[in-house]
């Protein structure tokens, strides 16, 4: 009997644990935040809001675990500013109130590479978020970083498209960093995570995301 928030639904990683987290047993009820509506289903709560609007005393924060697998780009965004302020500020936001409400077990798609103490705005992003939410005192905190992620978007990246396929060719002669991490396979993760994450903090990298898809 486990209720589970996913916030970033909508996305490439958040897509695949929406679908693993509404087949899954386990889980009794799936809150979602959304700022588009989602397909209805039994267990699956969707409330619409984004991060202009986060409504913070709403009683569907109250869950055992989370997963955050918001992200996007600069160029996305639009700016620096904007970038940041969904990738650190709304993740944070989320984890915040997610643990002020009683979860105890965290899961947080970063990135590889993810550092705060390099310049480059991504990368410092995604590393100044991990040591914010590390300070929330989470009994469970699971931080997966995987590499360029391979899936289905629903917005074209041609770019990333060309490069997966390049990566997926090479895949043989590549070390395990280096290879695509499959959406589907950081899902996986996330949702293990969220539902029965052991105690302690716990980080996944890109190679081990890779070395998994052979299990």
């Amino acid at each position: 009997m486990t209720k589970i928030l996913l916030a970033g639904a909508t996305g490439l990683v958040g897509g695949e644990a929406l679908n693993q987290l509404l087949a899954d047993e386990r889980v009794t009820e799936l809150v979602a935040p959304t700022r588009r509506p989602l397909p209805p289903h039994p267990k699956l709560r969707n409330p619409l809001t984004d991060q202009t609007s986060l409504p913070l005393d709403a009683s569907w924060w109250h869950v055992d675990g989370a997963i955050c697998a918001l992200g996007t780009t600069r160029a996305k965004a639009g700016s620096a500013a904007a970038f940041r302020a969904i990738d650190h500020d709304y993740v944070l936001a989320v984890a915040r109130q997610a643990r002020a409400s009683g979860a105890t077990r965290f899961a947080l798609t970063s990135s590889m590479g993810a550092d705060a103490r390099v310049p480059f705005l991504y990368s410092r992003t995604k590393g100044e978020v991990e040591q914010a939410i590390a300070q929330l005192g989470f009994p469970s905190l699971t931080i997966v970083r995987p590499g360029l992620l391979g899936g289905q978007r629903a917005e074209p990246r041609p770019l990333e498209q060309a490069l997966e396929k390049l990566l997926r060719i090479a895949a043989p002669v590549l070390p395990a960093s280096a290879r695509i991490s499959p959406a589907a396979t950081v899902a996986r993760i996330l949702v293990e995570a969220a539902i029965k994450g052991k105690d302690g903090s716990h980080l996944v990298s890109a190679a081990q995301i890779a070395r998994m898809r052979h299990r």
